[in-house]
């Protein structure tokens, strides 16, 4: 089973559920803008993918934070504002039932590589 988290509105979360589907694949859909990101995920992705990635800077939310919040950016310090503002996760976010690899954002050659 494939976990993939994100929002069911951004355009590239639905691309890489339509590219899901057109695979045959399946896959448990968390939508963390209504139920959270857990703390756990957030470590575990930012184990796995880097914290560098999955913090989105090029997203409004980021964009609207004050400075201070945005200066002297540290793993502790994102993987926090990440949980505070879920929108500010890179998405979607994807990993295999195991936790041991997860993709973030989606690329249609690496999502291959790792599900089919």
């Amino acid at each position: 089973m494939i976990h993939v988290y994100g929002i069911p509105n951004c355009d590239t979360v639905k691309k890489a559920r339509k590219w899901l589907d057109a695979q045959g694949l399946e896959y448990s859909f968390h939508d963390y803008k209504k139920e959270g990101a857990d703390a756990d995920n957030l470590e575990r992705w930012a184990d796995r993918a880097g914290w560098e990635v999955l913090l989105n800077r090029r997203g409004t939310t980021f964009r609207k934070l004050d400075e201070a919040d945005k200066a002297d950016m540290t793993r502790e310090k994102a993987l926090s504002l990440l949980a505070e503002h879920t929108s500010m996760i890179k998405r979607p976010v994807a990993e295999t039932d195991d936790g041991d690899r997860v993709l973030v954002g989606f690329a249609q050659s690496e999502w291959e590589n790792l599900f089919c």
